[in-house]
């Protein structure tokens, strides 16, 4: 990039790192890419998270026979493509570049749009033919990666978490938005016409890809680096932490397909009434997403985490009473702050990842190793881990879903799978507590704190360290 704010087919050489780079012109690139990558990855994730305000609609009044399990079974098919699509996109960013790669996303998303609006005036279509339309959508889901990878790659590592922040928060709030624009269309055009949510998307995606074609850049292609993702694999703290994210990022997307469903199911709500508070819980489940990185910041990743699991846990078990009462009101106001601890629990545990592996990086120097070379080793496994964790964490909102399936399938009610919901956070609090604050026995030798858990003392050169960036 020879200066100034370039816009380009392709950028020949990006480095970041580079000051007079990033003084020339750098900087405005990167956040112009930046805020382009926010708009279309929000609307990515409102029409993934189409259905769970159209499902509202497919009701007996509106000529629709879909029992209650085979809604669940509708918005789990849809979280399971997302998740799935994950790791396929973060490559394909690479492969193909961010302006390339944005504009075919964002294409290829009219496709799902187009075909709920045709299919949701039709009463009489079979299953498995709303089965595929919603799994289109979950095409959407995708964005997510191959968003974060591009913008990873733009910032320095001083601004990566204030870009990656920004950029995570904003597409989340997409779900929030298709809910509100579903509210929205009942109070004005009421439950008769569904169609109409969808058709909102069409200028939307075509804003989208029209300003990606014209103001956003292709980096460099970078080759898919296979061998980080294999030692990601081999590593125990890979899957640990991608369990936490289940727990955390997996309960949000998950509560955000099932909330309006559980409403009408354990409440018997119309359309109209469920819709009036399902945006409330992703709302703000989104915008509390960087307060749990900066509470992270000044507590610890692990100890947030587990105080979140374990507020979580009450929270289910509230869950339970209030649905066991029959309290419309209490159960409504319980499930927010579900989602308000989802969004905590995100950035906590987004945040104990590159802290687990710079520790070992610190760990590693302190045995004799380069330290550029270890910095740059734990680099290459912390983008790695964010890519695994990230499909595997989307994975937990198929199994909210299918628990809430199998619950009201079974039982009639909610309960058998909120039940399950509490006993899941206690593990996972149990299993936070355990792997990065327990304390092991002393044996004559200093204690070392782990790599999650903040030091006792402001030693340098402690190894286990958490690093707060």
């Amino acid at each position: 990039m020879a200066g100034g704010d370039v816009r380009a087919e392709r950028i020949s050489r990006w480095d970041p790192e580079d000051p007079q780079l990033w003084e020339r012109g750098g900087r405005r690139t990167a956040r112009r890419n930046l805020w382009l990558s926010v708009y279309a990855e929000h609307i990515g994730f409102a029409v993934w998270s189409l259905w769970s305000v159209l499902v509202l609609f497919l009701t007996p009044a509106h000529g629709y026979a879909l029992s209650p399990d085979e809604k669940f079974l509708l918005v789990s098919v849809v979280s399971l493509v997302g998740a799935v699509l994950r790791l396929p996109y973060g490559f394909a960013v690479t492969r193909f570049g961010g302006r390339t790669w944005t504009v075919c996303s964002a294409l290829v998303l009219l496709l799902p749009v187009v075909a709920a609006a045709v299919l949701v005036r039709f009463p009489h279509t079979p299953l498995w033919a709303v089965l595929l339309c919603a799994a289109a959508a979950g095409l959407g889901g995708g964005n997510f990666a191959s968003s974060m990878v591009n913008i990873n790659r733009f910032f320095p590592e001083r601004e990566k978490g204030w870009a990656l922040g920004l950029n995570a928060g904003g597409g989340n709030l997409g779900v929030a938005t298709v809910q509100l624009l579903g509210l929205l269309l009942l109070a004005t055009a009421g439950a008769a016409h569904p169609e109409a949510l969808p058709l909102l998307f069409i200028p939307a995606l075509l804003l989208a890809a029209l300003l990606a074609h014209r103001y956003m850049d292709n980096l460099p292609a970078a080759p898919t680096d296979y061998g980080a993702y294999r030692c990601a694999l081999r590593d125990r703290h890979c899957w640990l932490l991608s369990l936490l994210y289940v727990g955390t990022f997996g309960s949000f997307i998950g509560f955000g397909f099932a909330f309006g469903l559980v409403l009408q199911n354990e409440f018997g709500k119309s359309p109209v009434q469920a819709a009036a508070f399902t945006f409330l819980g992703p709302l703000l489940g989104s915008l509390t997403r960087p307060l749990g990185g900066r509470l992270a910041d000044r507590f610890g990743g692990a100890r947030v985490t587990a105080s979140t699991f374990l507020a979580l846990a009450a929270g289910a078990a509230g869950s339970l009473a209030a649905s066991a009462a029959g309290s419309f009101t209490g159960f409504v106001a319980v499930f927010v702050a579900l989602f308000v601890l989802t969004g905590l629990g995100n950035g906590s545990t987004y945040k104990m990842i590159p802290a687990r592996y710079a520790a070992r990086a610190a760990d590693a120097v302190e045995a004799g190793l380069d330290p550029g070379e270890a910095r740059a080793e734990a680099r290459r496994l912390t983008g790695a881990v964010i890519a695994v964790s990230g499909a595997v964490g989307a994975l937990g909102g198929v199994g909210i879903n299918l628990a809430f399936r199998e619950s009201y399938r079974t039982t009639g009610d909610a309960r058998a799978a909120l039940f399950a919901f509490l006993a899941f956070y206690g593990l996972c609090a149990a299993a936070t507590w355990a792997a990065y604050l327990r304390r092991p026995r002393r044996s004559g030798s200093r204690h070392v704190p782990t790599a999650a858990e903040p030091p006792e003392e402001p030693t340098p050169g402690a190894a286990g360290r958490e690093v707060r960036s």
